[in-house]
This record gives C-alpha cells, structure tokens and sequence, in this order.
C-alpha cells in the first residue's frame, strides 16, 4: 500500500499558498503605481520650460445678481451718494465671470486597496488495488493416413497469468478568492487636494 502521509508531505505549499499572497502584493504594488501615474498624467502638463505645472480647468460664465438700487427715487440715489443715472430699472445684474478649478479636484483618484484574500486547497488521494487476471489456451491436432494405419497426434496448452499493483489518483483543486475596495485616498493627499480646492480662483 502507498503512504498517503509521504504523497501529502510532498506537495509544495510554498507554490499553493505563497503564489496567490505574492500575486496580491504585486497586485497591491501596481495599483499604487498605478495612482502615481494617474496623478502625474492628468493632474499636471508641461509648463513649456520642461517643467510640471498643475493642470487648471477654466469656466466662464454669466452670474445674474440682483441689483440694489433696483426701484430707488432720485431722492434715495441722492441720498446714498449714488449719481441720478444709476440703473434703477433692471432687477437683475449680469456678470461675467470666470473661474480656475485644479483638475485633480474634478476627479475620483483610483485607490484600489485589496482587503481580503481567501486561499482554500484541497488535496484529495485515492488509492486504488487493481488485479488483472489472463488465461490463454491453444490446441492443436495432426492426422496421417498411410497403408491403414491412422496417426493421431494431439497436443493443447493453457497459460493463466495475474497481476497485482496499486495506483493512487491525485486530484488538487485550488480557489482563490480576493476582495478589493476603492479605498479612501491617503491622509497627505487629501490635505492637497483641501489645498487644491482653497485655490479655486474666481474673477
């Protein structure tokens, strides 16, 4: 009979256990990079000096404000000091404005973090005693004729041949689960993007 113990003790779980963990780590690995990357790429362009600039997104529009003097007499202009050709017959005052937003604050920065891996192997073996039994038999007879005199000759053979061993069949299965989330952007890297935000610029 085979020894099942010393078929399991040869099984390298070095490779099954620490080639899934690895994969993670180099999983993790890219995904930093991969967030090093997006910032340098999207965040910043060339500043024409062979230099990095940060990358703005400019917005122009039209502010509507309600006008103050909306409705006052000459009397009331007078009385604050304002010239009688004040405009007191529009409601509404249009503004142009225009605005210069950091284009890293635009965006959601990828920050994928794996949060749980679940490695199940399982080794099955079974072992199985095998028997093969063979019987041959061969025959065979000669006949002569001469002068009344008859000659038979006969002769049969039988052969029976078995075999025993044992095979053991191996059947591994191997499930790798991995849990990822898009995990909060480190604590330095939020305090510039506040940083990003408090220099939005309006005119």
């Amino acid at each position: 009979m085979p020894n099942l113990v010393q078929e399991l003790n040869s099984l390298d779980f070095s490779v099954y256990i620490g080639g899934p963990l690895q994969a993670a780590v180099q999983a993790q690995h890219a995904a930093s990079m991969s967030q090093v990357s997006f910032i340098q790429e999207v965040g910043f362009e060339d500043d024409g000096s062979g230099g990095k600039a940060l990358r703005y997104v400019d917005f122009d529009f039209a502010k509507s404000t309600p006008n103050p003097h909306f409705g006052k007499t000459a009397d009331q202009l007078a009385d604050e000091g304002l010239p009688s050709d004040t405009d007191v017959a529009t409601q509404f005052n249009s503004t142009d404005v225009s605005i210069k937003v950091p284009f890293l604050t635009m965006l959601t920065i990828p920050a994928l973090r794996i949060e749980e891996i679940s490695i199940d192997f399982n080794a099955k073996l079974t072992s199985t005693e095998t028997s093969n039994v063979s019987s041959e038999f061969a025959a065979s007879a000669e006949l002569g004729i001469n002068y009344k005199i008859v000659n038979f000759k006969a002769s049969a053979s039988y052969k029976r041949s078995s075999a025993r061993g044992v095979s053991v069949e191996k059947t591994y299965n191997l499930g790798v689960k991995v849990t990822a989330l898009n995990d909060e952007i480190p604590p330095g890297l939020d305090r510039i993007l506040t940083m990003l935000e408090d220099s939005i610029v309006s005119a």
